[in-house]
């Protein structure tokens, strides 16, 4: 007996993809065409096949932020998930203060990436900021324009209180989906609290954590606003990441060539990367069922 499929719901999704197909494709095969050709102005273009991507792999410039970049992830993940595993683990798990706890930990989140940057730009200031402020009464020199130290100080830490959040909530609902069962056992067999956390509670955040790690990672590989508003990029080009360079050199030296080729191989690093982090995630997930 032959089962009649329903094809129907396509057209549900058809909008979907057109909208996609509108917003990213098209541009994205535009920034192929530029990456292959070069221009001279007066809208004219002229072949130039690999000639940029040769260029940026041999440019100290790209490796240069691309080391940046790969220090600036690995040390937000190093803080932000096991800080936001240690938040969730003593929220309240309900009543009022849990349900307030979730409401002022969402804070952040709602704040554009432009505001953010303006905070902590003010409150960095020596002359009107809080934080500036404070710590030159303190007597400690303080000035994220000047010194790389700082500059680095302060772009890391507005990034950690702004997505934090992100990691402690999807921790707390990891924490909310393990059966009370779980907790008797472990209470009947008298086990410390640090073998509930390695057994039980860290097995049982594994998914979860995985997709924190992943939104954190692509995340913080195309920042761009908040570290431009803070620091522009300084001093020197001790905070330029990936995707300032790239927007100074299509839009500030007008290369559209070479950056076009950059932000193709910025394209795929973020792809091979978080294609790495779902292969992990649906093997964990494997385990798991």
């Amino acid at each position: 007996m032959n089962k009649t499929v329903n094809q129907k719901a396509w057209f549900l999704v058809l909008p979907v993809l057109l909208l996609v197909a509108f917003s990213a494709v098209i541009p994205l095969m535009t920034v192929v065409n530029y990456s292959v050709q070069d221009t001279f102005g007066q809208n004219q273009f002229f072949w130039a096949g690999l000639e940029w991507f040769e260029e940026m792999l041999a440019s100290d410039r790209m490796w240069n932020a691309l080391g940046r970049q790969l220090m600036f992830s690995g040390i937000i993940l190093a803080i932000e998930i096991p800080l936001g595993i240690f938040v969730a683990l003593n929220m309240p798990k309900s009543g009022f203060w849990s349900s307030f706890c979730l409401v002022v930990m969402s804070l952040p989140l709602l704040i554009p990436w432009n505001v953010v940057g303006t905070i902590w730009q003010i409150f960095g200031r020596v002359d009107i900021g809080l934080l500036g402020y404070t710590l030159d009464k303190m007597g400690i020199s303080y000035n994220y324009t000047q010194d790389i130290f700082a500059a680095w100080a302060t772009v890391v830490v507005m990034d950690v209180w702004h997505w934090t959040s992100l990691v402690a909530l999807l921790a707390f609902a990891g924490l909310k989906s393990i059966p009370d069962a779980y907790y008797q056992a472990a209470k009947i067999d008298q086990a410390s609290r640090w073998k509930v956390f390695r057994f039980i509670e860290l097995p049982k955040m594994a998914g979860v954590l995985m997709i924190a790690i992943l939104l954190r990672f692509m995340d913080s590989f195309m920042i761009y606003t908040e570290p431009f508003v803070v620091t522009g990029g300084g001093p020197g080009n001790a905070t330029t990441l990936l995707s300032i360079d790239l927007v100074k050199m299509a839009l500030g030296q007008f290369d559209l060539g070479p950056a076009a080729a950059f932000s193709l191989m910025y394209f795929l690093v973020i792809l091979l990367i978080s294609w790495v982090f779902y292969t992990v995630m649906t093997t964990l997930d494997n385990k798991g069922g």
